[in-house]
């Protein structure tokens, strides 16, 4: 199996720990979140991992070389001239995944004991274009899921804004928890432009394809893209 690490952000929001290092580099209870990610990638089987880069991408790459790969085949595609956001980021990528088989993509700054396993096995029985790993909790923009757990908008309610691509008597609010599955397929669908948001591909390709919400509410999860969240995390697992 393969999967896709995305890595390539600038970590605005956890200066001054990046203005010298990438946000990947940054350590969560003494590991790298880069570490963190592929050993949860490799516990569940992951062989393969292309690591998006931009911000101090030199420094990344000599952390896989000093760590062999942590035993790993481990590509990189480079995003140094531009940084092409998510769904540009995967784009970019896709020369590295096979035609056929799903494959899973993890945020760097995400902490997690998610069941990659059990995520996959629902991806498939669906027969999902993507599926995402979703939680309940409270956050300012919200994927739209219906009763058959398939995307149906989006809502940003900072912005006060909100797009249907389905109609849906009743829908759940789920925040997105920046781990999902992939079918290959998704790339011969995705917009022309080069810099956009996966969000964006979602809701384009979810008005005639079958984009799935996997909700795991039981399993612990950081998002670590602040100050505060990375001292929760950090806390986390130095307690044990």
């Amino acid at each position: 199996m393969k999967a896709m690490i995305f890595a390539a952000g600038k970590g605005s929001r956890l200066q001054p720990l990046t203005l010298e290092k990438p946000k990947a580099l940054v350590e969560v209870g003494g590991t790298t979140m880069l570490e963190h990610t592929i050993r949860h990638l490799r516990d569940y089987g992951i062989e393969s991992i292309v690591i998006n880069i931009h911000h101090f991408a030199g420094q990344i790459r000599q952390f896989i070389d000093q760590h062999d790969g942590f035993g790993l085949d481990i590509a990189f595609s480079d995003e140094r001239e531009q940084l092409l956001d998510t769904g540009g980021g995967l784009k970019k990528a896709s020369w590295f995944f096979s035609e056929k088989e799903p494959f899973i993509v993890h945020n760097v700054d995400v902490l997690s004991n998610l069941d990659l396993n059990e995520l996959y096995q629902y991806h498939t029985r669906q027969h999902a274009l993507a599926t995402l790993a979703v939680r309940e909790r409270e956050s300012s923009r919200y994927l739209l899921f219906d009763s058959g757990n398939r995307l149906c908008g989006w809502e940003n309610l900072k912005e006060g804004e909100k797009k249907l691509i389905r109609p849906a008597a009743h829908y759940r609010r789920l925040a997105f928890s920046g781990i999902q599955v992939i079918d290959p397929s998704l790339f011969q669908i995705m917009p022309d432009e080069k810099v956009f948001s996966i969000t964006k591909a979602y809701l384009d390709a979810g008005k005639n394809n079958d984009i799935q919400a996997y909700q795991d509410n039981n399993t612990w999860w950081f998002d670590i893209g602040n100050p505060a969240n990375l001292q929760k995390a950090d806390h986390f697992m130095r307690s044990g």
